[in-house]
């Protein structure tokens, strides 16, 4: 069987069970890239990626390299004298990098590729609404998630997933498929599969602020999917109007309603201890939510803190 010298490359706690696993099956990694550190939090102290911290408790090599076509960070990676390199969630790379191992880099990617290809495909496959996703290995070429495939595994996906419980599914289905795409390489049993090119493929592109905004005109089970497509983090978001004021209000979690009314769509109601948004199927019911510059709350708890004769509505 071959004998394998890896360099991962990661930086987010999704790639840390990746890492896990090869370190807790007795895989060689002879290195590990991941991002520099980076200020975070109220005082700006330098913040390790979780890779980084995971890495120096096994007491593995890491580098942080700020440019990866830097010659210096080229001779570094060459010294570590791998064979094979694998990626999750860490950044493109340049040619230079992923051609370099005799048997190249393969990449874990949070989907069933070709579908939902970019940095966010988690939450896309909630915000669209779908019922099944997976994970796929692939060989990294010189475009962004477009190489042949290795291995996929499927999950569905429950009504009631977040994208924080969809990415932790998947995180360990992920580690999993590693090691047997690995063991596929050792034996040299590897088949892979071109990508099937087609013009109803869904993409899943970096979450930008206003993607995160509420369009409360969309039906319940689109802004339902919406919400949860982005819990627990970068949250989806809306602006109420209270009190002559304009806050903005962070949705974690919310419920639907189906009814018929001729409310205008983000009308507010309270009923009893909840607070209903109108949307033109029905209603959204917040369940747990955060107003700007305060904690996150249960609805009745805000309910408590706020005039609700006076409770506006969401913009």
């Amino acid at each position: 069987m071959e004998t394998l010298r890896i360099v991962f490359m990661g930086t987010p706690e999704f790639a840390v069970a990746t890492l896990d696993a090869l370190v807790s099956n007795g895989h060689i990694v002879v290195g590990v890239i991941t991002a520099p550190d980076k200020p975070a939090g109220r005082g700006r102290s330098l913040q390790e990626s979780a890779v980084k911290m995971y890495a120096i408790k096994q007491n593995l090599k890491v580098l942080q390299p700020t440019n990866l076509k830097s010659e210096s960070f080229l001779n570094e990676l060459r010294t570590l004298k791998a064979n094979l390199q694998i990626v999750v969630a860490f950044r493109m790379l340049p040619r230079a990098v992923w051609s370099m191992p005799e048997y190249g880099t393969f990449n874990l990617h949070a989907s069933l590729l070709p579908n939902y290809r970019g940095a966010a495909p988690i939450n896309w496959a909630i915000i669209n609404g779908e019922t099944v996703t997976g994970v796929t290995t692939f060989f990294i070429d010189d475009k962004i998630d477009t190489g042949a495939i290795i291995l996929q595994r499927e999950t569905t996906i429950a009504p009631e997933d977040t994208a924080g419980i969809l990415h932790d599914k998947l995180m360990k289905l992920g580690a999993d498929l590693v090691l047997k795409t690995l063991s596929q390489i050792q034996k040299k049993a590897l088949k892979t599969t071109h990508q099937q090119e087609t013009l109803t493929l869904q993409l899943a592109p970096k979450l930008e602020k206003e993607t995160c905004r509420i369009n409360w005109e969309l039906s319940t089970v689109d802004v339902y999917n919406h919400i949860r497509g982005l819990s627990p983090h970068p949250t989806a978001w809306t602006l109420w109007s209270y009190e002559e004021e304009t806050i903005l209000l962070k949705i974690y979690s919310s419920k639907i309603e189906l009814a018929e009314h001729n409310l205008k769509s983000g009308t507010v109601i309270v009923d009893k201890k909840e607070v209903k948004v109108a949307v033109k199927d029905g209603f959204i019911v917040p369940i747990e939510l955060q107003i700007q510059g305060k904690r996150k709350m249960l609805t009745h708890e805000m309910l408590n803190g706020i005039k609700k004769d006076k409770i506006g509505d969401m913009l």
